[in-house]
């Protein structure tokens, strides 16, 4: 795509950097909240408000990492390439990934509130990558690839859920340092 139809390309080390951080947040979630119990199942479980407490500000900071790391590295590279970073190209893009993404979110809130606690690893790589996908007509097509692979982690993870959490850390995780590692090369 040239560049008058495509979004700035994110930087492959916002890839890197997002699976890193998707690594250490899962890893600090697993010791303090799935350690020794038994919370992968398709039933509801009750989950204590200081396990509750420490899942939500797990995400809330992996997230708002991944985030910071993603913007950075983004303007890093857009510097670079002497582009504009914030046009009505990256405002569409934002605004695709975001639909399904807040979607999913709230649906993950919504699940953690009634105990189903299992269904969140499946669930926010299935809506991770509808919302790769869904934005993916405005940046590298690797994105769309991205995207299903993670929509096909997630459905795994619903169908075996006692491991679920080991295919959340290969979806955030490894599957994008690899993408991140790709796009690096290809750049």
């Amino acid at each position: 795509m040239s560049r008058t139809t495509q979004f700035i390309s994110l930087s492959g080390l916002s890839g890197i950097s997002t699976g890193i951080i998707a690594l250490a947040g899962i890893w600090l979630t697993y010791k303090t909240v799935f350690k020794n119990q038994n919370y992968l199942v398709y039933d509801a479980v009750t989950l204590s408000n200081e396990r509750e407490i420490y899942l939500l500000a797990i995400a809330i900071i992996t997230v708002i990492l991944s985030v910071i790391s993603a913007v950075f590295f983004t303007k890093r590279k857009s510097k670079i390439q002497k582009q504009i970073i914030w046009n009505s190209l990256t405002k569409r893009f934002l605004f695709n990934l975001l639909i399904p993404l807040i979607t999913g979110g709230t649906l993950c809130l919504m699940l953690l509130s009634k105990g189903f606690i299992g269904f969140l690893p499946s669930f926010t790589l299935v809506f991770y990558g509808l919302s790769l996908i869904n934005g993916s007509k405005y940046t590298f097509r690797e994105i769309r690839y991205l995207g299903i692979l993670q929509i096909l982690l997630g459905l795994l993870a619903f169908q075996f859920i006692s491991y679920s959490l080991l295919f959340w850390a290969l979806g955030f995780g490894i599957v994008q340092i690899i993408y991140g590692l790709i796009i690096q090369k290809k750049n």
